[in-house]
């Protein structure tokens, strides 16, 4: 029977708390979640974390520390997956006066402060996520230049931590696989396939499979899909051979008009996958497949 781990991507950093009353945003409510997820069956959890106040997304240290912090003192046993993917946030001031940038929505920040978190809490997993690329709608554009990841990639591997490669399109793979290559990121290689963000790779059959295919075959993968994609993409990433991935990061919804709970998701995935006679591996049979680094 096939193993597959499950993560729970908890919150995120789009505009989705006034959407939905479901969506953590204060630091003991994302705890919280992760630990209900955990609980459900998922073994890693990503973690955002936003303004306790207006629910904005954010990349306040003290806020990680917070969400870090309860659920290290929790009974709850889950692999944490700090994204590191903030402040990259470049917007263009207008379309015909694109600099100065818009000061209010961009947040630039250098390769050392982008991973000021992780390097105060090592988590056992921080994400990477490996290109530039247009981002939704308007003029945001998400920054990350060859360079800055190669600074990244090194500081997160003094760190004993692992990346977790987040891919949006072939053309990150490519750039991972030059990490990879250059030594700053060592095996075994995980990489999380983004499919459906805007715009990057959209989240039809074949594009997925142009994705898996580009995945080198000693690499571990995961995947998943916005939106009403989320769910069948559970089951999609476990044929082609990956894990999965859900949550309200990516998806309010459990059925058709009915919000959902991290747990709710995590608890549909195991449910779909297990019907599909996978099995689903906790955090300690993770740790051991990905060679994690508890801190």
């Amino acid at each position: 029977m096939p193993d597959v781990f499950i993560t729970c991507a908890v919150t995120g950093a789009a505009d989705t708390v006034d959407k939905s009353d479901k969506v953590p945003y204060k630091p003991a409510d994302i705890a919280q979640n992760v630990i209900e997820a955990a609980q459900a069956g998922a073994a890693i959890c990503h973690i955002h974390v936003r303004d306790p106040i207006t629910g904005d997304a954010g990349r306040d240290v003290d806020c990680y520390r917070e969400v870090v912090e309860r659920v290290r003192a929790s009974s709850t046993d889950v692999v944490l997956n700090l994204t590191a993917g903030m402040g990259g946030d470049f917007v263009i001031g207008s379309v015909e006066q694109p600099l100065p940038p818009d000061p209010l929505r961009s947040d630039m920040a250098g390769a050392t402060e982008r991973l000021a978190h992780v390097r105060d809490l090592l988590p056992e997993i921080c994400t990477l996520d490996c290109g530039t690329m247009n981002f939704g709608e308007g003029n945001y554009v998400a920054t990350n230049t060859h360079d800055t990841l190669m600074e990244m990639a090194r500081q997160i591997q003094a760190l004993g931590v692992r990346p977790e490669i987040e891919a949006f399109d072939t053309g990150q793979l490519w750039e991972a696989r030059s990490l990879v290559e250059a030594g700053v990121i060592e095996a075994p290689v995980m990489v999380q396939l983004c499919m459906g963000i805007r715009w990057g790779a959209p989240p039809d059959l074949n594009t997925f499979m142009a994705m898996v295919n580009n995945v080198p075959d000693d690499w571990t993968f995961s995947a998943f899909a916005l939106g009403r994609d989320q769910l069948p993409y559970v089951a999609l990433a476990a044929v082609a051979g990956g894990n999965a991935r859900v949550g309200l990061e990516d998806n309010l919804y459990l059925d058709r008009g009915r919000l959902a709970t991290n747990a709710d998701l995590t608890a549909r995935a195991k449910q779909i996958l297990e019907a599909m006679n996978y099995r689903v591996i906790g955090p300690e049979e993770a740790r051991d497949n990905l060679e994690l680094k508890r801190h």
